[in-house]
């Protein structure tokens, strides 16, 4: 099992960053890959970024240029990040972290949520015009 715990959140105005990380416990050994959705008011859930442990990454093309994503794989830590900038008010949503139960790919299977087995609880973005 592995849990994951975000943190990061907040309001911003547009125009502005956060920044998102999660921390993941438990059994990482098989978490290969780890990435970012997002779930806007009235909205399905969509990706955003992903990124596997040899660093390979890929983004939804509304956040290419703006958003990066991160990985800390150290001994006993397993935490990915979101750095978030030029923030617009469609950004608003709650960011999900993932993790993978194995491998899952490179490129744009990095961002299919069928590839992610542990989630996060969430942490509210909101970007003000």
């Amino acid at each position: 099992q592995v849990q994951l715990v975000e943190s990061g959140g907040g309001s911003v105005e547009a125009g502005g960053s956060l920044r998102l990380s999660c921390q993941a416990s438990g059994t990482t050994d098989g978490t290969y890959c780890m990435s970012w959705f997002r779930r806007a008011p009235g909205k399905e859930r969509e990706s955003v970024a992903g990124i596997n442990r040899d660093g390979l990454t890929s983004y939804v093309e509304s956040v290419k240029g703006r958003f990066t994503i991160s990985l800390d794989n150290n001994q006993n830590t397993l935490n990915v990040h979101l750095q978030m900038n030029s923030l617009k008010p469609e950004d608003t949503a709650i960011y999900y972290c993932a993790a993978s139960a194995g491998d899952c790919g490179t490129g744009w299977r990095l961002l299919w949520a069928s590839r992610y087995t542990y989630w996060g609880q969430g942490a509210q973005v909101t970007v003000s015009t």
